[in-house]
Parts: structure tokens; sequence; C-alpha cells
């Protein structure tokens, strides 16, 4: 092994941190006999030769020795280096033109090179794994039938291969590898795919292992979902409720769970037997089920042995993941239900339906998995949620921390769609002795507790704790940006919210820890707060100065001519360098005085400067004016053909408030309506505000209409979510409605 490692210029090559010198040494480090070495090898190698999914020269000298480690039977923790292989030749360049229109001279092509020959080689290699998927080891068994989906180069034999070692298989986890390989192929090789839909058809209803056939359900779903039952949800959770019956149990046993029977209804037609000969079963297929027998059941399996705990970012993650599955016989099942899940895609109803379902299962683990499906479900789409709700609402009770905290933290993110699981909300707030707190699981915070769902909900329940909460040497921030949303259930809570802001120093940490309280008081329109309001706007010092007078000044601005005092304060302000201090200032003085002629000449001059960020924020503060601010429609026309969509959008809405009329601005709105989604609540809320839009702006009826018959939030993007995204959804679809003229709901 390692023939010729020491020929390599491995100095001249590089990785994601320098020079690859070291790389022999974590090469050879795989080998070791030592667990705690391997596991400090494979880090090493991830973080260096393979650092976030890249592809250096050093990685590509890397292959023909990590092929070499996983042919060798006598190297442990292969399945590691199988799943190292797989990452590293990975990546699917077919049909992709990018790298032909690159500059050879460019890095970015350097790249996609390295990429292409890192897959061509690995695929190259891939015959290794053909041998490996009857492995002693079960980990190598358990990686093998994802790296040969992904990278070997004959398909067809691939599959055979699959079919045939699921006869004998005698883990289940590894037979469900071997199915979600068999379902991966499908979905790489459209020539492929209505013939393995087929067999994953009829293996969802013939094997004996519910698990296989809830696997079979799932690869199914992502490579043909059209052949699903109609009935799936009930399918699913009858096959959910069998293999309850069973409880925890170890790595691979499965009473009785053998592959489909040998008389049932076999994918070449009726009465068909499992190992008959026909292309649905490989060589060999006929002589294996023979030694199994038909039904073969499988005792339990051998308990997996634990690797030792080591410092790396690997162990860290395999640790998380054993907690996570620790005492769960079927803790498999949930990747089985989020890939169903994610194939069922915009199916709802059906979605809700079986989460439903999964939140009344007698056994917490599956109704903690339950709870986490919940949170890509609901951000993604649009639904009927009261009982999915309501049923998270219920776990709060539940004695397990995992379930309670993942409860929590799924309902702080739904504002107001989380009345429903209001009265469970606030029992556990009561039930909690520092409701203020996270809750600690395993070593590490859990979930925020239902305190901030409670208040994100407007429930003045929420009162008592959040005092208690106010008294607390560092309260939760979240807590505090979250009263606003208690309106005026919050007025208790000004006194506390005055004396926090009063004793806060006068330093660098003034501009993070007044906001949130500054906010609150704005949104109370707490006039009795402002002795504390100006003492934060007279001594904000020079580090997030802006963000300090920005907040004070909003605070003024809502506390309106009973704020009398502070206008000198204020129009000092006027002449600051900063737009957004001056734009601020100008909504406060004429929110004190209502005097829009004494500060319009100011912002008018910013709506024709040449800074966008400038021009929006003194577009924003004239259209709060409303029709005082008419003499300066003539610089609100000027910038809705700007190229800068926002910028459209703050003038455009707010000539539609200083003239009392949408058509002028009309067709800019709906442009960029349509050219970014992430403006349609600023434009919905215009339209809102000015009444029903039928008559005045007819246009924009089949927009709006066709925004309520969406099911995708308008803000869903790939893998970035922010807690708030569902309440703005739900706040878009409230404004459309109103726009329209119906009930806001």
């Amino acid at each position: 092994m390692f023939t010729g490692i020491d020929e390599v210029d491995w100095a001249s090559l590089g990785h994601a941190y320098g020079p690859a010198d070291d790389v022999p040494a974590l090469l050879r480090g795989l080998a070791s006999d030592d667990p705690t070495e391997r596991e400090r090898a494979l880090d090493g190698l991830y973080g260096t030769v393979h650092h976030q999914g890249d592809v250096y020269d050093s990685t590509l000298a890397c292959i023909p020795f990590l092929l070499e480690l996983v042919a060798c039977p006598d190297v442990q923790d292969r399945g590691c280096v199988v799943e190292l292989l797989a990452g590293i030749g990975g990546i699917d360049l077919s049909g992709d033109d990018e790298m032909h229109e690159l500059d050879p001279e460019d890095e970015e092509f350097e790249d996609a090179a390295n990429y292409a020959m890192a897959a061509a080689a690995v695929a190259a290699g891939a015959d290794v794994f053909l041998a490996l998927v009857g492995d002693e080891d079960r980990e190598v068994r358990l990686a093998v039938p994802g790296a040969l989906a992904s990278l070997h180069g004959d398909p067809v034999r691939v599959l055979d291969l699959l079919r045939e070692r699921l006869t004998v298989e005698r883990d289940t986890e590894v037979r469900l590898a071997l199915v979600e390989a068999v379902g991966r192929i499908a979905l790489r090789y459209e020539s492929l795919r209505e013939e393995t839909a087929g067999w994953l058809s009829w293996l969802s209803g013939a094997a004996q292992d519910p698990a296989l056939r809830l696997a079979a359900l799932a690869q199914l779903a992502r490579c043909a979902p059209g052949r699903l039952p109609r009935d799936v949800v009930s399918t699913v959770t009858g096959l959910l409720a069998e293999l309850r019956q069973y409880g925890p149990r170890a790595p691979g046993g499965f009473p009785g769970a053998g592959a489909p029977t040998g008389g049932g209804m076999g994918p070449g037609g009726p009465d068909t037997p499992w190992n008959s000969a026909n292309s649905w079963a490989g060589p060999g297929v006929r002589e294996a089920q023979t030694q199994a027998g038909s039904v073969h059941p499988v005792p339990p399996a051998e308990p997996v042995e634990l690797r030792p705990a080591a410092p790396t970012l690997v162990g860290q993650v395999r640790e998380l993941r054993e907690e996570q599955r620790a005492g769960r016989g079927t803790a498999w099942a949930d990747d089985l239900l989020r890939t169903l899940h994610g194939a069922l895609d915009d199916r709802v109803d059906d979605r809700i339906a079986l989460v439903t379902a999964q939140l009344r299962s007698p056994d917490s683990a599956q109704r903690t998995d339950a709870v986490w499906m919940c949170g890509s479900l609901v951000r993604t789409w649009r639904g009927a949620y009261d009982e999915v709700v309501r049923l998270v609402g219920t776990q709060l009770h539940d004695p397990e921390p995992r379930l309670r905290a993942a409860a929590a933290s799924w309902l702080e993110g739904l504002f107001s769609l989380a009345a429903p699981a209001a009265d469970d909300l606030a029992a556990r707030v009561v039930a909690d002795p520092a409701p203020w707190a996270p809750e600690w699981v395993g070593g590490r915070p859990g979930a925020v507790s239902a305190l901030l769902a409670l208040t994100r909900a407007g429930d003045a329940r929420a009162v008592p704790a959040l005092a208690r909460a106010l008294e607390q040497p560092e309260p939760d921030g979240k807590l505090l940006y979250a009263i606003p949303h208690l309106a005026e259930a919050a007025g208790p809570l000004v006194p506390l919210l005055r004396r926090r802001l009063g004793a806060l120093p006068l330093d660098d940490e003034l501009g993070e820890q007044s906001g949130p309280l500054l906010l609150a008081l704005a949104k109370l329109r707490a006039v009795e707060a402002l002795p504390e309001v100006l003492r934060a706007l007279r001594g904000a010092p020079a580090f997030r100065r802006e963000w300090v007078l920005e907040s004070a000044l909003r605070a003024v601005a809502a506390f309106g001519p009973a704020a009398r005092e502070a206008a000198a304060d204020v129009r000092v302000l006027l002449d600051d360098a900063s737009a957004g201090t001056v734009t601020a200032a100008a909504r406060a003085l004429w929110a004190v005085e209502g005097d829009a002629g004494a500060v319009l000449p100011r912002l008018r001059g910013l709506l024709r400067a040449s800074d966008t960020h400038g021009r929006r924020a003194a577009a924003r503060t004239v259209g709060a004016f409303g029709g005082s601010a008419g003499a300066a429609a003539p610089e609100l026309r000027a910038c809705l053909s700007v190229s800068d969509v926002w910028l459209r959008v703050d003038a455009g809405t707010a000539l539609c408030r200083v003239t009392g009329d949408v058509r002028e601005a009309l067709p800019a709105l709906l442009a960029a309506w349509r050219e970014n989604r992430h403006t349609r609540v600023e434009i919905a809320e215009c339209l809102a505000e000015l009444g029903p839009v039928d008559r005045p702006a007819p246009e924009a009826v089949p927009l709006l209409r066709a925004e309520l018959a969406r099911t995708r939030r308008h803000n869903v993007s790939a893998g970035v979510t922010g807690d708030h995204d569902v309440h703005e959804d739900e706040r878009l679809l409230s404004l459309c409605r109103r726009a329209l003229g119906s009930p806001a709901e």
C-alpha cells in the first residue's frame, strides 16, 4: 500500500492552507491501528484537500491512494474513506457549459478542471466499490451503494448488483442504503427511470420489511411521484405503526425483515416470484435467494461498536448524530420521512396530513422528528396549519426535553400563526420558573423558551414573565425586540423599559443595547419615556452613533407633538453628515411641529443627490408626510426611472402617498413586483393603504390575485432562512386581501 507516495512532489502541490507536504502523513494515518489517529487523519483531509467541498491538485494526487485504502480489507473505517471519495468525485458536471465559457487563464477554469478530473479519476477506479457491497464491515456496506450510484459509469450493472444484494443483506440500514442508491440512479439516468420506478413501486407493496416499503415509497416520490398510491399518507402512517411494534433494537436487525415474499406480485406481472430470472433480478439472485430463503427472517445484528471520542470536527458531528439517535431503533425513519416530505414538494395537503399523523404518534422521537419537518414545510409553503400548530403546542408538555425544545423553537417563528398553540404556550410559560432562559438539552442550549413564541403571537399572558425577564441582568435580545407585537397589552412594561434604558452606560455598547428598548418604547408611543430617550440622543457615543440617533429619533417621531421638548435637539441634527440621521431628524421634527415646509428643502436635496441609500431614506420620509409633501413630487417622479429597484419602489410608494393617487407610479411598482419578489410587501402595503384597487389600479388586480393563489411563500430562498420569513409572507397575504377589498383575516 502507498506505493509511490514518496515519489509525489507533495510540496509543489497545494490545498486549502498552502503546500500539501503534510498530506502523506494524513493518508498513512487513515491506515493506522489507532482509531483516534484515523479520525484525526480523516478530519485533516476534509480540512485540507477537500476543504468545504473544494478540489485541489493535491486532492487529485490523493485519489489513487484513497482507492487503495478502500480496497484493503485490513484497513479499518473504510466506510469513511468511501464517503470521502464520493465527496471528491461526486461533482456532476454533465451538461454544464460553464466550464467551456471560462477563460483558461481564469482561476475558476482551474477549479472547474480540477472538479472534472477528480470526477473522472474516481469514476475510473469505481470498480473497486463493486466488490465491497458484501463487505464484512457494516460501515463500508452503508457507504458503498451511494458511491456506486453516484460514481460508477455502468448504471445497469450497478442496478443489477444493488437489487441482487438486497435479497441477502441482513442489515436494515444497509438495505435502506441500497434502495436509496437505486432511487439515485433513477434520478440520474432518465433512460432507466421508468423501469426502476416500476421496481420501486412493486417493492413498496411486496417487501416484508416495513422499513423497505417506506424506503421504496420515499425513493418513488423522488423519481416518479405520479406513481405514488393515492392513499400514500395512510400507507406511510401504517408503516410507521408497524415499525413502532418492534421498539428499539440494535442497528441492523429487524425481526422478520426479509426481502419480498416469493409468491407475491412481482414487477414482471401477476404472481411473478421475486427470484425469477427476469430483468428485475440480476445474475445470482436465484442462487442467493435459494440460500437465504424466500423470507429469510433476520435476527438482531450485533451492536455497533462506537468509536472513541476525538477532538475533531468529524468526531463532533458523529457524536451529535449518535446522541440524536441514541435509544432509537428506527432513527433512520427520520431520514426516510424527510426524503418523502421533500419529494412530495408542493403536495401541501398530503404533507400536512402526514406530519399531523406523525405528531399523533405515541413515539416521542417520531414526534420530535415531525416538529423539525414542520419547519421546512411551513417556511416554504402556504397552507391551513391550525391543526399542525395545535398538535405541536401539545408537545410543550412532554417530559422529553428535546421534544419541548423543538416545539418551542418552531413555534417562535410563527408569530400570529402560533395562536392555536397559545394556551399551551401560556401554560408552559407559567410552569417554567425561568421562562426567559433557554432550555439546555444535552449540554447545549435548546430553544429559547415558549415565552418568545407567546410574545410574538401578541398574547397578553406573556407580560408577567416579560416583566420578570426585564429585571434580569441580560435579558434575551429577541424577547425585547418581540415586545412591540403585544401592542397596547405591553403598557405595564413601560416603566421597566424606561428603567433599563435610563441605566445603560453611554458607552460603545449603547447602540446594541438601546436598540430594542427604543423600538419598544416607540411602538408603544410611551411619551413618558422622553427623558430617557433624550438622554440617549444627547449622549450617543461615536461608535455606532447613527444607530443610537436613528432609534432615538424614531421614538421622538412616534411620540408626536407631546415630545416638543426634543425639537431643539432634533433640529440640530438636520445638518448631520449622515443621510440616515438627517431623514430620521426630519421625520421627528415634522411629527413634533407639524411643519413639513421646515424640512422639505433638505429632503428634496437628498432626493436629487447621487447616494442611493440617502435617496431611499428621503423618499420613505417624504412618503410619511403624505399630502403635506406635495412639493417633493417632481423629485420622486425622477426616481421612478433609476436602475435601483428598491429606490424605484420607495419613490413610487412615496409618490402614491403624497399625491393620493396610485396611477402615476403604478407602472414602476408593478414592474418592480415582477422583477423582485421581495419588494411585494412594501408595494402591497401602499396599495392596501389607498383602498380597494379595482377602480384606480385595475392592472394590479391580476398580480394580487395571483399572489394569493400561490402555494409557495414569496420569500423562499435556497439555503437562506430567517425567523421572520413566515411572518412577512403572512403579512403580504393580509395586505393583498386588503388591497382587493377583502377582509384581512
